[in-house]
């Protein structure tokens, strides 16, 4: 598939909305074991970041369940800016004893992979410095190495200083989705939306991004061509936000998803619109 389109280079991703099952729980997970910070916090909804910008916003939902084989959240990934802020990260990890589900080097980036108290998957990032890339086709090619855990531990030695939470600097670096179709997905990711293509995984995963960057976006079949989207009462992905740098740019997407004939929703804080899994998408300028 040729783009024909082109979103904005300076396209980041905002944060990510999930439903959880206990607020107090989610919170405890989010704040004791990996540092991030508490926003705010009223009724049923709790925004969590690292100081800045919200970077997750949690909505109680309770006897809300994990249900397999469906559309939604494969994992979401706040990127961290260092090596040692990774570190940090893996201590904390192993110091609270909590289950891990990958330790693994992408040659672009490493990575802790994890789940909160509700199955919803998490990967901590820090990238390589870009002049460090591989061409991204050899990536798929090579496919994944083992982290270096004792080199990443290493960043820590002769650090006293105790360490206080995720850096300032942290923010969600990509998204990683279940879909029902990886065609269907890329004619909107990347036809639509204007995301341009790095990777592919055969034909069951792509990998699209903004600027030269490795990936902002994934989509799978792992969950099986044609999943349906998770019922009501699931746990997991509510939305997530991409943030176009300006107005202007942001009513060029619009336009492209009004001629595409999909549904939009004006929110106080975007607009919404769903992907063809009916995976929701908040949209906004920055």
């Amino acid at each position: 598939m040729t783009t024909t389109v082109a979103i904005h280079p300076d396209t980041k991703l905002g944060a990510v909305a999930l439903t959880v099952s206990s607020l107090d729980r989610s919170v405890a997970f989010y704040q004791n074991v990996l540092g991030f910070s508490l926003h705010d916090r009223a009724g049923v909804t709790a925004k969590l970041g690292a100081g800045g910008g919200d970077l997750l916003v949690l909505a109680e939902q309770p006897g809300a369940r994990q249900v397999p084989r469906t559309t939604g959240l494969y994992h979401f990934a706040p990127l961290l800016p260092s090596r040692r802020e990774l570190a940090h990260v893996l201590k904390r990890i192993a110091d609270t004893q909590t289950s891990v589900q990958g330790l693994v080097d992408h040659w672009v980036s490493e990575a802790i992979y994890l789940s909160d108290p509700d199955g919803n998957g998490i990967e901590i990032d820090r990238d390589r410095p870009r002049a460090e890339w591989p061409p991204f086709e050899s990536v798929s090619r090579r496919g994944n190495g083992p982290l270096d855990v004792d080199g990443i531990l290493g960043e820590l030695d002769g650090v006293d200083e105790p360490w206080s939470g995720l850096h300032p600097e942290t923010v969600v670096g990509h998204m990683h989705l279940h879909v029902a179709d990886v065609g269907q997905s890329r004619a909107f990711y990347e036809g639509v939306l204007g995301f341009e293509p790095t990777m592919n995984l055969g034909d069951t995963a792509s990998f699209v991004a903004a600027g030269g960057y490795h990936h902002h976006i994934a989509f799978n079949t792992w969950a099986g061509v044609g999943a349906p989207p998770p019922p009501p009462d699931a746990v997991g992905l509510r939305h997530f936000v991409i943030c176009l740098p300006n107005e202007s740019e942001l009513a060029d997407v619009l336009d492209r998803v009004r001629e595409a004939g999909l549904e939009l929703g004006e929110r106080d804080d975007g607009v919404y619109i769903q992907d063809p899994s009916r995976n929701g998408i908040v949209l906004k300028a920055a």
